[in-house]
């Protein structure tokens, strides 16, 4: 995820230069190694004594923006040479890069912010590295993601991670109907010139009593994170121009909890016709099979029908 860098720490020379523990048995004999490097995603005190010295003894790093990287290693006072890989060249490089591996060359990969390959360039490069019997070390870090859903408090057990979505407005829709009646939290990447058309995309496809948490610039001196409604969340972006700078992470609702004040409209009307014919168990497992909902939530709500006199019920369904 593209985001720039302002503060930080120092330090990284004095780091052990041993290689770590647990990385290697299965790669060629000879072959270096691929670490995949967390960088920060703003603060530059966001990275870890073990990444700082990975970067200063790695022989190349391949990064996504050699500028940016640059500004990092400076600031932590580290040399290194470095090659650029993003997406546009990723196919050729990686070649190139995967053969100074096999011939001993241990190489760090970052992108420009965040943990590389995450809705950034780098996939490609781990892909063929493991096919070539190097191995791979993930260094872990900053993620712009995660960072946002510690801090969103929806407290939900399960989240998707989209990333982006479709620049176009009817692959966009597509892809949101794909995801209408996921009952996951859903996180996506959004740049700062669609986040308004990207929020009422959401709140038109996924419907507006959804909740959203709009997390912006985070580790950043301007970071902030707003939850509303997503039929809010259009307006409270317009209504101040500062509010759509700056990288965004949106988290949304999932369709359960959108859901909980009744079942969807479908699974309703089949459990009430299942209900005139059959026992109250009966119904609401079939009509789970049917419509897909949660044979739980149709069997509480054929209950509440039962109890409210609704359907006469069976000798079965008492008590």
């Amino acid at each position: 995820m593209k985001q720039h860098h302002n503060s930080g720490g120092k330090g990284a020379q004095a780091e052990s230069r041993r290689e770590p523990q647990g990385h290697g048995e299965q790669a060629s004999e000879g072959a270096g190694k691929l670490y995949v490097v967390a960088t920060p995603i703003g603060n530059l005190a966001d990275i870890s004594a073990r990444a700082l010295a990975i970067l200063a003894r790695a022989d190349l790093i391949a990064a996504e923006d050699t500028r940016n990287t640059a500004h990092l290693l400076a600031h932590h006072g580290i040399r290194a040479k470095l090659v650029a890989l993003h997406e546009h060249n990723e196919m050729q490089r990686a070649a190139e890069l995967v053969a100074r591996m096999a011939a001993g060359a241990s190489i760090a990969l970052v992108s420009d912010a965040g943990t590389p390959a995450i809705s950034d360039p780098g996939a490609l490069l781990v892909a063929r590295a493991r096919a070539a019997g190097i191995a791979v070390c993930p260094i872990p870090g900053a993620n712009a993601a995660i960072a946002a859903l510690s801090a969103a408090g929806l407290a939900a057990p399960h989240f998707l991670f989209y990333g982006f979505l479709p620049v176009k407005p009817a692959a966009r829709r597509a892809e949101l109907e794909r995801l209408r009646e996921f009952p996951y939290v859903l996180v996506f990447y959004e740049a700062p010139h669609r986040v308004v058309e990207c929020v009422a995309a959401l709140a038109a496809v996924l419907g507006g009593a959804r909740e959203i948490v709009i997390a912006r610039e985070l580790t950043k001196v301007f970071e902030s994170m707003h939850s509303c409604t997503l039929d809010q969340a259009e307006a409270w972006l317009a209504a101040d121009a500062n509010r759509q700078r700056g990288e965004f992470v949106l988290i949304v609702s999932g369709a359960r909890a959108e859901a909980q004040e009744g079942l969807p409209a479908e699974a309703e009307r089949v459990l009430r016709l299942l209900l005139a014919q059959l026992p109250l168990k009966q119904a609401a497992a079939l009509a789970a099979a049917i419509t897909g909902a949660r044979r739980n939530e149709l069997y509480a709500r054929a209950l509440a029908l039962r109890d409210a006199g609704e359907f006469a019920g069976t000798a079965s369904d008492k008590g």
